[in-house]
This record gives C-alpha cells, sequence and structure tokens, in this order.
C-alpha cells in the first residue's frame, strides 16, 4: 500500500483524491461496513432576536467552540426535554391523587 501524504488543505485533499486511486492506498477487503443513523428532518424558521442576545450567544457560541445557532438549537432541546419531564410529573401527581 502506497503512503497517504500529508495535505496542506481540503482543497488539495478533494484535487488528490479526485485524481487517484484508493485502491493504491487502503485495502478495502478489510473495511468494516458502518451504518449512520436516520438523517432527522429539519425545517428553516425566523426568529425575531434582540441584538444583545444574538451578541451574547454568539460569546458563549464561541467559548464553547460551536456556532451560534447550534447552541440556539442546544438550549431549545434541553428547555422542552425540562418543560415535558416539569408536565409528565404534574400530570402523575395529578392521577395519584
Amino acid at each position: 500500500m502506497k503512503k497517504i501524504p500529508k495535505f496542506k488543505n481540503e482543497d488539495e485533499e478533494r484535487e488528490f483524491w479526485a485524481t487517484h486511486d484508493t485502491t493504491d492506498y487502503f485495502d478495502w477487503s478489510t473495511a468494516i461496513r458502518v451504518k449512520f443513523p436516520p438523517k432527522i428532518a429539519t425545517r428553516a424558521i425566523s426568529v425575531r432576536l434582540s441584538e444583545w442576545m444574538i451578541e451574547d450567544l454568539k460569546k458563549l457560541a464561541g467559548s464553547m467552540d460551536v456556532g451560534y445557532q447550534s447552541l440556539m438549537k442546544i438550549y431549545l432541546a434541553e428547555r422542552i426535554r425540562e418543560e415535558q419531564a416539569k408536565a409528565a410529573s404534574k400530570k402523575s401527581k395529578r392521577k395519584r391523587k
């Protein structure tokens, strides 16, 4: 097997693989097949936020090394789970009475 060169960037790597055969670099007979989970459908929405909120989100996201929109999705998902847990707890308490 040939040794894979070090690439300076993705463009260089992309150009390399576009002009070289992977069978010279990988033994595909020993490859392990992986199965990825199905992609969750998403839909774009529009939300108006104040400037300070966007700036604060960007700062927080930067300190966590994630995009601010990804951080918003994380926060929303966490809060949804919390509210669902509270609602389930209240429902459970009402059934006991």
